[in-house]
C-alpha cells in the first residue's frame, strides 16, 4: 500500500445528474499517520447465499473430516476454493420444525427460521411473526456507517400473495430477512431496480422520468466523466488503475442490465418478466453477484442476503439436463434417478456461487482481496428435502474473515447442533457483540 500526506476522504462520490458513485478503497484514502491502523482494521462484511428445496441426500456430506477430505459429488465445483471454505456437515434447526398441532406445510416454516433461529407463527393473513434475522443483526451495529444497511436480492419473482405453503402465509417463503419479528424486509429480482438503488435514478422516482432516462440511455458514468477525469489526476498509477477496474465494472454490469431490458421488452410481457431481468437464471444470477460486489467494493453495504433459489421453487434447468422443476425432484421418494437429477441441480447452483467467489477473490480491497475481508455463508433450511427435515443441513463457510476463518477443512458437528450456535460463533467473528440468537446456547468450535 502507498500511503499518502493528504488523503482523499473514504467517503468521497462523484456526483452527477440523479447519481451518486461511491468510489473504491483506494491507497489515496490512508493517510500517512495513520495507515498502520487502516491496514490492521480492514472492513467486515457479511453476505449470505440460499437455496431452498434442500439436498440430493448422499452426494453433498464428505466421509473424512479435517483438510483431508474429499470433495463429494455436489461440491466439486469448490474444488477452485476448497482453501477458502469450510464445509460443514452435522448441523439442525429444530426450531423450524412443525409443533404439534401447526399445518404440515413443510416449506413455509423453513426461510424465516434459517437465519433467525425463531420459529415464525403460522398464518394464513399479515399477523405473521418470526424473529429478527442475522443479517439485520449484522446491520444494526455497522449499518450506520454505510449507504445501505443492508441488500437482501432474489431471483425469484416477489409478485405472489396469499398462502405459498400449506397454513403458511407467501411473506414466509418470498424473504430470509427480518428486521423485526413483525417486520420482513422485502427481496429485490430486478437488477435495474438494484443498480438504481445503488447509483441513482435519474434524481425521481416518477415512472415518467425513469422512463425518459432509460430511453436516453444516460450512463452513470456519463454523469460524473469530467470529475472521474480531475480525481484520476489527483491519484497514482495503482489508484488510477483500481478506480479504471471498479468503473469498468459499473460500466458492464449496467451495459448487462441495458441488454436485459431490451430483450424482456422483445421476448415477453412485462408482467411476466419485468424489464432488467435476463432471459436466464445463469445471467440473472451472477448479475446480482455482481451487484452485490459492487455494493461491497465501493462500501455502499457491508451486508447482503440472496435467496439464489427459495423453498418452493419449481424452475426447470434444461441447459443442464434437467427438464423436471426443483421442488418436484426434492420430492424424490427414493427414485435414483430423480436423486441424480436433484444433485445436478445442487452442483449447478453452488457452481454459481463459486463464480462469485472467484470474483470477490479477483477484487482488491485494501492490503487485500474482498474474500479476505468477508464471511460468507451458502446453505439451504433443509437437509433432506423429500422428508421436509430442517437437519443434516448443507453449509458452507467461506472467506477469510479478516483472518478470522481458516479455510479447507470439512467440519462435522454431533446430531442435534443447533444452526443458530453458528450464527453467534459467525456474528462474534464479524465483530458484532451478541451473545445469542434464536434458540442458541452458545458459539461453536472448529470454526
Amino acid at each position: 500500500m502507498i500511503v499518502t500526506k493528504q488523503a482523499i476522504p473514504r467517503r468521497t462520490i462523484l456526483r452527477g445528474l440523479g447519481t451518486a458513485l461511491a468510489l473504491p478503497f483506494l491507497d489515496a484514502m490512508v493517510p500517512a499517520l495513520t495507515a498502520i491502523a487502516k491496514a490492521a482494521a480492514p472492513v467486515r462484511r457479511f453476505s449470505i447465499t440460499y437455496t431452498g428445496n434442500g439436498i440430493a441426500a448422499g452426494f453433498y456430506e464428505p466421509t473424512a473430516e479435517g483438510a483431508a477430505y474429499e470433495l463429494s459429488p455436489i461440491l466439486q465445483p469448490l474444488a477452485p476454493y476448497r482453501n477458502r471454505a469450510i464445509v460443514l456437515s452435522g448441523i439442525d434447526n429444530p426450531i423450524a420444525e412443525a409443533l404439534e398441532g401447526e399445518p404440515r406445510g413443510g416449506h413455509g416454516r423453513i426461510p424465516a427460521a434459517f437465519m433467525s433461529g425463531t420459529h415464525c407463527k403460522p398464518t394464513l393473513g399479515g399477523d405473521f411473526r418470526a424473529g429478527t434475522s442475522i443479517d439485520q443483526m449484522f446491520a444494526a451495529h455497522y449499518g450506520h456507517e454505510t449507504q445501505l444497511a443492508s441488500l437482501e436480492l432474489t431471483t425469484e419473482s416477489p409478485e405472489f400473495g396469499g398462502s405459498c405453503d400449506t397454513g403458511f402465509a407467501c411473506v414466509y417463503t418470498n424473504t430470509l430477512a427480518w428486521k423485526g419479528p413483525t417486520t420482513p424486509l422485502p427481496m429485490q429480482n430486478n437488477p435495474r431496480v438494484v443498480f438504481e438503488r445503488l447509483f441513482g435514478d435519474g434524481g425521481s422516482t416518477d415512472a415518467a422520468v425513469r422512463l425518459a432516462r432509460l430511453r436516453a440511455r444516460a450512463s452513470v458514468l456519463d454523469s460524473v466523466r469530467e470529475k472521474t477525469a480531475a480525481l484520476n489526476a489527483r491519484l497514482g498509477a495503482d489508484d488510477r488503475s483500481k478506480l479504471d477496474d471498479y468503473l469498468q465494472s459499473v460500466r458492464e454490469t449496467e451495459r448487462r442490465i441495458e441488454k436485459a431490458e431490451e430483450q424482456s421488452d422483445r421476448a415477453l410481457p412485462v408482467v411476466e418478466q419485468p424489464a432488467g431481468v435476463p432471459d436466464t437464471f445463469e445471467e440473472h444470477a451472477m448479475m446480482m453477484f455482481e451487484l452485490q460486489l459492487l455494493a461491497f467494493q465501493a462500501d455502499l453495504t457491508r451486508v447482503s442476503t440472496f435467496m439464489l433459489a427459495r423453498e418452493l421453487s419449481g424452475r426447470a434447468f434444461p441447459q443442464i439436463g434437467v427438464s423436471e422443476g426443483f421442488h418436484a425432484l426434492s420430492h424424490h421418494s427414493g427414485s435414483s434417478e430423480k436423486i441424480e437429477q436433484l444433485a445436478k441441480i445442487n452442483v449447478h447452483l453452488l457452481g454459481l456461487f463459486v463464480k462469485y467467489l472467484d470474483r470477490l477473490q479477483h477484487t482488491q480491497d485494501g492490503d487485500g482481496t474482498l474474500l479476505d475481508h468477508m464471511v460468507l455463508l451458502y446453505g439451504s433450511g433443509l437437509g433432506n428435502g423429500n422428508l421436509h427435515e430442517p437437519k443434516r443441513l448443507p453449509l458452507i463457510v467461506a472467506g477469510g474473515g479478516c483472518g478470522e476463518i481458516e479455510g479447507g477443512r470439512h467440519v462435522r458437528y454431533p446430531s442435534g447442533t443447533i444452526l443458530s450456535n453458528l450464527h453467534v460463533t459467525l456474528l462474534q467473528k464479524l465483530g458484532v457483540p451478541v451473545t445469542s440468537v434464536g434458540d442458541s446456547t452458545g458459539p461453536l468450535t472448529g470454526i
